[in-house]
């Protein structure tokens, strides 16, 4: 396979004002076929249907390769579970399966790739598994590299922490470390990753441990690496860490919540992500309904809250930022829409300017450059 890294593929996504957009949806209990494609222009925020790119059941996590080629999608289905490699035709916007391996635990929810392009994470939710699998030269999955079960003690939600439960996998900027959110265990879980054979080693220490109850969900990295950003789904809360890049150590965390200070109802965190600048964290509120808006210090990584937008729908259990930096979109899962919200790069608030009905529970969406 020929060297593409992230780096690269941002540089060409940045540049561009014409992407596709796969949504990964959930197909049991609703009308959805699998995943379906969008156009997104970048210079109005509008976002056109271009019909079903794939059906394939539950894909509830989708990926994009670095070469922009090929998608993975997160098979989202019990004791079946799997992980499916497609090859992306960027004329027709279909995505064509090239091969399906079991994702070697229950109900994948994440899955990333390497900084080179060779190997693609994934986290089982149910069993609390995590797995590598190497990516051939014609993209297809090959035989995996690593599977391991977290382990740690359980945190105190009988309802929600009575095991392990993996949601979220990514490798350290440097793509030396890779860290594992254990919404289970209250851990931040920390590997050492060999990248030339693709095998994962607990790091010295192993984990940082996260309030008892928060759930930790999803995280981001700082682009330096500096700094670590883990949402809780529990008690709806960012947690900032320092990130030592040699060591792979975790420390100093400081919690901010995610919801105004009055609210008192039901709520779930579920993703979070920062601003290609730099300046500015997002976190979406499932219950409250919102985007939760942060100003982040570029030199301590400290959070301050900016603000709180409604997200025009219910439950946005994702949201992605487009490769411009200039919209946000939106998923609200229980009201089937997308929507595209402007982004003030300065102000960090939030002004919507296009929407899309009728999509069958949108969970995850991600962007290919289509010139």
């Amino acid at each position: 396979m020929a060297l593409f890294t992230l780096a690269t593929f941002a540089r060409k996504s940045s540049s561009s004002t014409r992407f596709l957009a796969f949504v990964g949806t959930y197909t049991s209990k609703t009308e959805s076929k699998g995943i379906y494609a969008f156009e997104f222009d970048a210079r109005s925020g509008k976002l056109t249907p271009k019909g079903i790119a794939a059906e394939t059941p539950d894909p509830s996590w989708i990926v994009i390769h670095p070469s922009g080629k090929f998608a993975y999608a997160a098979n989202e289905a019990g004791k079946q579970s799997s992980i499916t490699a497609f090859a992306i035709d960027p004329q027709s916007a279909k995505l064509t399966e090239l091969n399906q391996l079991p994702a070697l635990g229950e109900d994948p929810c994440h899955l990333s790739i390497d900084k080179t392009g060779k190997f693609l994470f994934v986290a089982n939710y149910s069993s609390g598994t995590v797995a590598v699998f190497p990516i051939l030269a014609d993209g297809r999955l090959g035989e995996h590299t690593s599977v391991l079960k977290d382990a740690g003690t359980p945190g105190p939600n009988k309802g929600r922490q009575e095991a392990p439960h993996a949601h979220w996998i990514a490798v350290s900027p440097d793509n030396r470390f890779v860290l594992v959110s254990d919404l289970g265990l209250d851990d931040i879980l920390i590997f050492r990753f060999d990248s030339a054979k693709g095998t994962l080693v607990p790091n010295a220490p192993p984990s940082a441990k996260l309030a008892a109850g928060a759930g930790p969900r999803h995280a981001a990295f700082s682009a330096d690496g500096r700094f670590v950003y883990v949402v809780s789904e529990l008690n709806s809360t960012v947690t900032v860490f320092n990130f030592e890049t040699s060591k792979g150590v975790l420390d100093d965390p400081r919690v901010v919540r995610t919801l105004p200070k009055d609210f008192e109802g039901r709520n779930d965190t579920a993703e979070v992500v920062l601003h290609p600048d730099g300046k500015w964290l997002f976190a979406s509120n499932r219950g409250h309904d919102t985007i939760a808006v942060f100003s982040v210090d570029p030199v301590e990584g400290k959070l301050q809250p900016a603000g709180e937008f409604p997200t025009g729908g219910k439950e946005p259990r994702h949201f992605a930022i487009d490769p411009t930096g200039q919209f946000l979109l939106a998923e609200n899962q229980n009201s089937n829409t997308i929507v595209v919200f402007r982004i003030d790069r300065d102000k960090g608030t939030l002004t919507q300017v296009s929407k899309v009905d009728g999509i069958p529970s949108p969970v995850s969406l991600a962007f290919v450059p289509m010139s």
